[in-house]
């Protein structure tokens, strides 16, 4: 991790070169996840919703469209301004560390593509579960959306670049202790070098379900990919655990 005492998600969020690199996400694939997900929850209508690192809205205002009452919050008030010009009645943003307890009672709780654990300290992603499970009503659902790390290291990728909105990105990827790191260098508007990291904690299934217990969060199922599969550890894209409290 690197020294500073700045962590890294704190600036690199907040970068509106975060955004560039990011700007071709699918769209389309996220929805229709998350109408599955809805789909085998089948939350009542009008279920209060929490979207955990919910970046610029945009699952929490797809949520919100299918008629439930959703709140957002994530670390970057970047972010969390451009979410908040959706605001609505029924759906609300706030900067928020995951680290710090929740306001409110929820009925669900979803922290998707990736969302967890950024922190350097390995007990703060059991805090951070903590104040979800402290957040959810009686019998409510968490829904966590990770990466398969097993796979993901195998098939790691170690050099890649790509070119978006006029910019090159330089990315390299290594394990470095207990994280997967991605460095990215590109250079900005002005011609200046600009570096970046992203530091991911390559946890696998066992240490999740030591978090969970820790958290007192009871494991339901565990699920695959996007479209639902049962989950398989060596073909498996994802790892999406369904928990309840």
């Amino acid at each position: 991790m690197p020294t500073t005492h700045t962590e890294w998600f704190s600036t690199w969020f907040d970068s509106p070169y975060y955004h560039l690199l990011y700007q071709d996400r699918n769209y389309a694939e996220a929805q229709a996840f998350i109408s599955a997900l809805l789909e085998r929850l089948q939350p009542k209508p009008g279920s209060r919703l929490l979207d955990l690192a919910c970046g610029k809205g945009r699952h929490a205002i797809y949520l919100s469209q299918q008629g439930y009452d959703v709140t957002g919050i994530d670390l970057s008030p970047e972010s969390i301004a451009y979410a908040s010009e959706a605001e609505h009645s029924h759906l609300r943003f706030f900067v928020h560390d995951m680290r710090q307890p929740l306001t409110g009672e929820f009925d669900f709780i979803f922290n998707l593509f990736t969302s967890f654990g950024y922190f350097k300290e390995e007990a703060e992603n059991v805090v951070a579960l903590r104040n979800a499970a402290a957040a959810l009503k009686p019998g409510g659902k968490m829904v966590i959306d990770f990466l398969n790390t097993e796979r993901t290291v195998r098939n790691l990728v170690a050099t890649e670049t790509k070119e978006t909105g006029g910019t090159t990105f330089r990315i390299q990827r290594h394990l470095h202790h207990d994280f997967i790191v991605k460095d990215i260098w590109f250079q900005d508007e002005t011609g200046q070098e600009r570096h970046f990291q992203e530091w991911v904690r390559a946890l696998n299934r066992e240490r999740f379900e030591e978090y969970f217990r820790m958290a007192g969060l009871r494991l339901v199922e565990v699920l695959g990919d996007y479209h639902l599969a049962p989950f398989d550890e060596a073909t498996s894209p994802r790892m999406i655990f369904v928990l309840k409290k």
